[in-house]
């Protein structure tokens, strides 16, 4: 298993609050919001983990330096959407492990990584049906079936808000990566990284699971900051709760 991360952004939206630094290394509390997620992966057995570089990339390098991750640099960071990011990282992609892209100002926990990993489809998006009045970018799905997806969905298609995270298995890799290579040539530098996945959705849909119920959080307003702050307050509070209830029993 690898993950790639995508950390090349500049965070325009919530830039006024981040003191020139990438949005990914918003504290959450004890520590940055993108250490976290490399060590989630890590608890979790996955070490080999890439991260995709670009807007004030000094600041990610010193935070993740005793970290042993693999950086690749998009100096077009400014120009180019996620999809360019990826190219420029093709040569860590391999067609012999599955693989995990996710956007870096992402916030996921336990559960939702769990569910990640436990699932079997070839090519997959996660979504939270939860979330759809508010949903940045929208996912119209049938059962497990994606139909159509974009930030301009309203209504009834709209099925729930994609959460940032993809995985191909190791078979498709090889094809995903044909594909992009295919769109970078003919100058489609603009999209989004999952666009390779829905180029030919008509004929060969991706899958959609759910992480409905679970709590996860992307960094593009301060309100979405200000949740992962209130929640992890809240399970810190909880779990200081749960200890002095077992000591009470002892």
């Amino acid at each position: 298993m690898k993950v790639l991360l995508l950390a090349a952004g500049r965070g325009t939206r919530i830039s006024r609050y981040l003191e020139g630094k990438p949005k990914c290394l918003v504290d959450i509390g004890d520590i940055s919001l993108l250490k976290y997620s490399v060590e989630l992966f890590r608890r979790n057995g996955i070490e080999d983990i890439g991260i995709v570089l670009g807007y004030k990339n000094m600041y990610i390098r010193e935070e993740l330096k005793e970290l042993n991750v693999k950086f690749f640099y998009n100096p077009f960071f400014d120009v180019t959407n996620s999809i360019a990011s990826t190219w420029l990282a093709r040569e860590f992609l391999s067609n012999k492990t599955d693989l995990i892209i996710m956007n870096a100002d992402v916030y996921i926990e336990q559960d939702t990584l769990d569910t990640v990993l436990k699932s079997s489809f070839d090519r997959v998006v996660f979504a939270d049906a939860s979330r759809k009045s508010e949903a940045d970018y929208k996912l119209k799905y049938e059962g497990s079936t994606l139909v159509n997806y974009g930030k301009d969905l309203q209504g009834d298609d709209i099925s729930g808000e994609y959460i940032g995270i993809g995985k191909i298995r190791s078979s498709c890799v090889e094809g995903f990566l044909s594909k992009l290579e295919s769109m970078i040539n003919n100058q489609q530098h603009s999209l989004w990284w999952e666009n390779v996945l829905y180029d030919n959705n008509s004929e060969d849909p991706v899958k959609v699971s759910e992480i409905t119920g679970q709590f996860w959080a992307e960094v593009d307003y301060i309100e979405d900051y200000n949740r992962i702050l209130t929640h992890r307050d809240q399970k810190d509070l909880l779990m200081t709760l749960i200890g002095k209830t077992n000591l009470d029993l002892s």
